[in-house]
């Protein structure tokens, strides 16, 4: 079954058909857009995908328009600067296919989920699109993403949940254990072997 932290990743990012847009030239809505775009067509197919096959479907889009690398040192936390260069490599890897299976098993369906982008702000080197998400019951919740230019692309480095819950924070408390006890090997064995759950549904 669908943890608690794997649910809420899943609500911060549905999206819809249409996004209304506050500011349609700025490079980093049409980001979230692209995402959106491509994560309501796999839901809308989902039944006939299944999940390893909307996993195939959005590994591509999910790698283009977040960071993953960045997130995976932001969810380790300071443990990072004491892990060996292969070690962060396997970690970022086992993170990213983490991730990507997460949307596959979560978004299984479509039942008319509205995201309507608000503004974007620029707060340093980043920017904040803050979006209102409207599921089919109508009621609306705040998502923000937090975004970084990384080679001149804006991508996502972090989801905020009603303006306050960091889903990077979240993933950094439950990781911090792993790592004490076995250190960057055993996290990435748990990532994978996640992953491997969340596809075999």
């Amino acid at each position: 079954m669908r943890s608690h932290a794997a649910c809420a990743l899943a609500l911060f990012l549905a999206a819809a058909p249409a996004v209304v847009q506050a500011q349609p030239a700025d490079p980093a809505t049409a980001q979230i857009e692209r995402f959106d775009n491509a994560l309501i067509d796999t839901m809308k197919q989902a039944k006939r995908l299944g999940p390893k096959g909307r996993y195939a479907k959005l590994e591509a889009v999910i790698a283009q328009t977040f960071d993953l690398p960045t997130m995976t040192r932001f969810a380790v936390g300071s443990a990072w600067s004491g892990i060996s260069t292969a070690e962060q490599a396997a970690l970022v890897r086992a993170f990213s296919r983490m991730t990507v299976a997460t949307y596959a098993h979560n978004f299984d369906g479509y039942d008319g989920q509205r995201l309507a982008v608000d503004k974007v702000e620029t707060r340093g080197p980043d920017k904040l699109v803050r979006t209102q998400l409207t599921t089919a019951s109508g009621k609306p919740t705040t998502l923000t993403y937090r975004m970084r230019q990384v080679g001149g692309t804006w991508k996502i480095i972090d989801v905020y949940y009603n303006g306050a819950v960091s889903s990077l924070m979240g993933q950094r408390s439950e990781y911090a254990s792993t790592l004490k006890s076995g250190g960057a090997a055993a996290l990435a064995k748990k990532l994978n072997s996640h992953a491997d759950d969340l596809l075999s549904g």
